[in-house]
């Protein structure tokens, strides 16, 4: 080689054409895996979350009936109405039945203008009838039963006032054989204005007796 001649130049080949179209297939490859990506990952969400049109689990009808036992044990019965006014009412005590039928007051006078007795406040009429419950005859004796005022005063029955009721009174003593019924007067004598709680009926002495309540009468 003369040593005076200078270099040659070597020039390197061409670029290949398509380089740029390369470069956008790629990146629409990366673009399609991160679609792919996310579309599988909302797969796994909606998986996990449950379809919205997925039938819904019904209660266990074991827990329903059992809610439905539970609440009729708590659920109390209701407590029978208080009776304020036993007339018409039938109470027992021993082998008799009472039934207080009417509560008459305001009775100044038993008896008549001759023969009679006047009360020093008033006479208060209690309507009897008492049936013999038991399997043997029981004497029925007024001066067992005994009238309460709401102050809580108790009155004896005026045995004597009665006396002049004859027989519509029956009031002093009656004896009464099993099944039958008689209808008597029991006679008190009260101050006027007297209102009343309570009669105390008792088939003897010692009975534990059984209260009517008259409700202020």
């Amino acid at each position: 080689m003369n040593p005076n001649q200078p270099p040659l130049h070597v020039q390197g080949p061409a670029p290949k054409k398509g380089g740029a179209g390369k470069g956008c297939l790629i990146a629409a490859g990366g673009t399609l895996g991160l679609l792919v990506l996310l579309g599988a990952c909302g797969a796994l969400i909606g998986s996990a979350g449950g379809s919205p049109g997925a039938p819904q689990k019904k209660p266990s009808t074991t827990s329903t009936a059992a809610s439905r036992a539970t609440k009729a044990e708590t659920k109390q019965p209701k407590p029978s109405p208080t009776i304020t006014n036993g007339i018409g009412h039938e109470y027992r005590d021993g082998k008799f039945a009472f039934t207080v039928t009417k509560v008459k007051k305001g009775v100044e006078r038993v008896g008549d203008e001759y023969l009679g007795k006047s009360a020093q406040g008033q006479y208060v009429f209690v309507y009897l009838q008492i049936a013999n419950i038991g399997k043997k005859s029981q004497t029925f004796f007024g001066s067992n039963q005994t009238l309460v005022d709401t102050r809580g005063r108790i009155f004896e029955v005026d045995n004597e006032a009665a006396a002049y009721l004859g027989e519509e009174a029956k009031s002093l003593f009656e004896e009464i054989n099993p099944g039958n019924a008689v209808k008597g007067i029991l006679v008190y004598d009260v101050p006027r204005g007297t209102r009343f709680r309570e009669l105390r009926l008792h088939d003897s002495m010692f009975s534990g007796g059984v209260t009517v309540p008259l409700g202020g009468h």
